[in-house]
């Protein structure tokens, strides 16, 4: 399980500042710094929470609101696929093979994911700024 322990004793590393849905099936993810591509592209570095109860349906969620974050439920590569939208290394689009459940929230949680040049950052990359919750269209 990840710990969640406060971030401000780990190294710098990029937050997540908004993630969005713009289509049925895709999140905008947009991060405050400059982030390591291939960590913020491998899509095992994220879950997607629902408040829908067990067992979850086809959808982008990866777990129910009082699952901890382990392997087995984040996102898998044949789940998703994670890529950048321009060359900033803060812009990424996330594609889902299902569509978002329509009028569930969902919480994008990434961890892992490094700053530009780095490697070895093993917390969470959210905050209490982060705008990472949105209800499914």
């Amino acid at each position: 399980m990840i710990s969640s322990y406060d971030n401000r004793l780990k190294p710098s590393h990029p937050i997540l500042a908004e993630a969005r849905q713009i289509a049925p099936n895709q999140i905008i993810m947009t991060y405050d710094k400059r982030t390591d591509l291939a960590s913020a592209t491998n899509v095992s570095n994220y879950w997607i929470r629902s408040n829908v109860e067990q067992p979850i349906p086809p959808g982008m969620a990866t777990e129910g609101m009082d699952w901890g974050l382990t392997e087995l439920n984040a996102v898998r590569p044949d789940f998703a696929r994670i890529t950048p939208i321009d060359h900033s290394n803060m812009r990424f689009v996330m594609t889902f093979r299902f569509n978002a459940i329509s009028g569930i929230m969902h919480v994008v949680l990434p961890c892992f994911v490094n700053l530009e040049g780095m490697t070895g950052f093993d917390g969470e990359n959210w905050g209490p700024y982060s705008r990472n919750m949105f209800i499914g269209m």
